[in-house]
């Protein structure tokens, strides 16, 4: 048992005895599924599938913002980015992801304006700059993010020029149309604690509740995700499943408050497309009618047959059914430097984080 990536050696050490103690208790498979990209990525590069019990899985889930924007969207964004006067503004992972009529960073080559900026308050200050032009938001992410961009929406009237196409999700709607599909089988979750910080631990009730399993709210650490599993694993002991806040040094039970009232009185609910897992009622979100006109959206009269990368198995990463180097793809035909899909392609994404850190020490080439 190599413990030599933890910074404490004893507590990490106590947590996998404590994990494996639970888990010999325990007379079959179990499935936990961590819903977050940051979780995915700690898991991997910690090597903490390595010390798992034979009996204890885990998966990653839909929790990558750019996973699991449908092609749909990356459609809309190039043939804005092709239109006359406009500039695109986006994160840099949506850069590189295919879709189908290529990928931002090709319409890059071919003369479009794309810029890359780290910050939704970066959009004020390139709006100004390019006084001349229409500048374009892709505002993709979850409750994490979206109050942020709900802020500067209310501040981007002072400049002018600034659109926003919305792409944003919630986590709630998508968590509870995963564990209702017949095909999903999980024991439990680990759910995320940056979106926990803004929505709190309510409106997790349904995991245990309707569905009877434990879910663990968990900070980043591999300690913290190592607790996280040990809670579940207990949990499933005793049978008696419940939601409980393991990150209470950031996320409070009531969230943050002011942070998603910013967010309401920008954006309201809608149905939201998931790569992987379609339409789900009430999990995404779009402009509230005052603010209709900053949609970008209304701008694109084309219709694009959308076109899923062949042979991407993405969707069922996202759903917890395979483990990335399942799918024929990967490794081979989809790599960081080349990718099918952008699970490969995000820094959140289970492909890239196997990619980059459990390739060799799993055996796979």
């Amino acid at each position: 048992m190599n413990m030599d990536g933890f910074q404490d050696q004893t507590i990490a050490r106590d947590l996998v005895q404590r994990i494996h103690f639970w888990a010999r208790r325990i007379p079959r498979k179990v499935t936990i599924m961590e819903v977050c990209g940051t979780h995915t990525n700690s898991i991997s590069g910690a090597g903490l599938r390595g010390l798992m019990p034979e009996n204890v899985r885990l998966v990653s889930g839909p929790g990558c913002p750019v996973c699991v924007t449908p092609t749909s969207f990356l459609d809309m964004a190039i043939s804005l980015a092709r239109m006359p006067g406009v500039t695109i503004a986006t994160f840099g992972d949506l850069v590189r992801v295919p879709s189908s009529k290529g990928s931002l960073e090709e319409a890059m080559a071919d003369g479009c304006d794309v810029r890359v900026i780290y910050s939704p308050r970066d959009l004020l200050a390139l709006g100004k700059e390019l006084r001349g032009r229409r500048v374009v938001f892709l505002a993709i992410g979850f409750e994490t993010t979206a109050p942020g961009v709900a802020a500067t929406i209310l501040e981007s009237e002072k400049v002018g020029n600034i659109l926003f196409l919305v792409g944003h999700k919630l986590i709630p709607p998508a968590i509870e149309a995963l564990l209702s599909a017949e095909e999903v089988n999980l024991d439990g979750l680990i759910l995320p604690g940056h979106v926990s910080a803004i929505i709190g631990q309510e409106p997790y009730g349904f995991v245990s509740e309707r569905f009877g399993i434990p879910g663990v709210i968990a900070g980043f650490t591999p300690l913290d995700v190592l607790a996280a599993i040990a809670e579940i694993l207990q949990q499933l002991v005793f049978g008696s499943p419940k939601v409980v806040n393991n990150y209470g040094r950031v996320v409070r039970p009531e969230g943050n408050p002011r942070a998603r009232e910013v967010m309401a009185s920008v954006f309201e609910p809608c149905d939201g497309v998931w790569r992987g897992l379609g339409e789900i009622r009430g999990s995404g979100l779009r402009l509230r009618p005052p603010w209709r006109d900053l949609d970008a959206s209304r701008l694109v009269t084309e219709v694009v047959e959308t076109v899923e990368p062949k042979g991407c198995r993405c969707g069922d990463v996202l759903k917890g059914l395979l483990d990335p180097p399942e799918c024929p793809l990967f490794g081979l035909h989809c790599t960081p430097e080349g990718p099918r899909g952008p699970c490969m392609v995000s820094s959140e994404g289970a492909c890239g984080a196997w990619y980059r850190n459990e390739r060799i020490r799993g055996g796979l080439k």
